[in-house]
């Protein structure tokens, strides 16, 4: 994890960094989220403020909003204090994902003594998520879910079974890290879920979707329960780079809703869409909306919604402009 000279000149193209107070959240969300049964849950989504992640994989964008150095101790039981009160009366039983932009097991983006601190604000939740590595889920992780009331899952990212792509992301992790991760957190007795990229760099543009369900079919195969699907986002200046380079093209609207219909079609664990942003993918302008909506009602129900027809994408269901 040291800063090789990849990483170096990546972190090089970069804008300025946004200012971060590490005393309070970013952001905090409510949504519902469906669970494995077709039932909803309330979901509290916690955005924290803490240390960079060091491994400085291409096509990152959470550093915007992190600490150069060490996230201060008490800061983030602080954080959650507040995002907790912003959320106001959660209905039971409900959902929270703790997200930092970095590694919730690596001491400099998460204090171990804050461990406890943390684990004892969220006696009313049944199931805590939180982001890591795959390299990096060791005993930390255990002595965390012993201190919760509720199950932990751990979301990991896989970002593509491609293998010869995942070399490239200077992500540092093999399938076989990945595998291994999944298979400890397993043996933990704990939950996990997986981050899947559309569109990652090093891809052609035509096979975008295809590799997306091959990679979320891969996460499920060995015991994910649970995949969300992201367009990859240009904006860190290396993606900039690369697109001028022709070795990254932005995921269209329509490659998205393929790539989320074809993974719901295997009728295996949840998957989700990750709807961040989704109204800035290039698409049809005459059934952008509809498109949207036809993700999001999918990740309501789970299943294949009825197709878009659009007379200026040839009634394809899957149109682009």
């Amino acid at each position: 994890m040291t800063d090789t000279a990849e990483t170096a000149r990546i972190r090089s193209l970069r804008s300025a960094k946004q200012p971060v107070d590490p005393w309070q959240p970013l952001n905090v969300i409510v949504e519902e989220e469906r669970g494995a049964g077709g039932e909803s849950f309330t979901s509290v989504t916690v955005f924290l403020a803490g240390s960079e992640c060091p491994f400085t994989c291409v096509f990152c964008d959470l550093w915007r909003h992190t600490l150069d150095q060490a996230t201060p101790p008490g800061a983030l039981p602080m954080q959650l204090r507040i995002a907790l009160q912003r959320a106001g009366s959660i209905s039971e039983p409900a959902l929270i994902k703790l997200y930092n932009a970095s590694n919730f097991f690596e001491p400099r983006a998460v204090p171990a003594d804050d461990l406890e601190a943390i684990a004892g604000q969220l006696g009313a939740f049944s199931r805590v998520t939180v982001e890591c590595h795959p390299r990096l889920i060791d005993e930390r992780c255990r002595h965390f879910a012993d201190l919760l009331d509720g199950q932990l899952e751990v979301a990991l990212g896989l970002e593509t079974a491609h293998p010869e792509t995942l070399a490239r992301l200077n992500k540092q992790m093999t399938l076989e890290d990945f595998d291994n991760a999944v298979s400890r957190v397993k043996a933990m007795g704990l939950a996990s879920r997986a981050f899947v990229l559309v569109g990652p760099p090093f891809l052609p543009t035509d096979q975008a979707a295809e590799w997306a369900v091959r990679s979320v079919e891969y996460a499920l195969e060995r015991g994910v329960s649970v995949v969300s699907l992201i367009p990859t986002r240009a904006g860190n200046g290396e993606m900039e780079r690369l697109q001028e380079a022709g070795d990254f093209g932005p995921p269209t609207l329509a490659t998205f809703e393929l790539a989320v219909e074809e993974s719901l079609a295997l009728g295996r664990g949840v998957v989700l869409a990750d709807l961040w942003g989704v109204e800035g993918l290039a698409g049809c302008s005459a059934c952008h909306t509809a498109r949207i909506d036809r993700l999001r009602a999918m990740n309501q129900s789970g299943r294949v919604e009825a197709p878009v027809i659009c007379d200026l994408c040839s009634d394809l269901t899957q149109g682009d402009s």
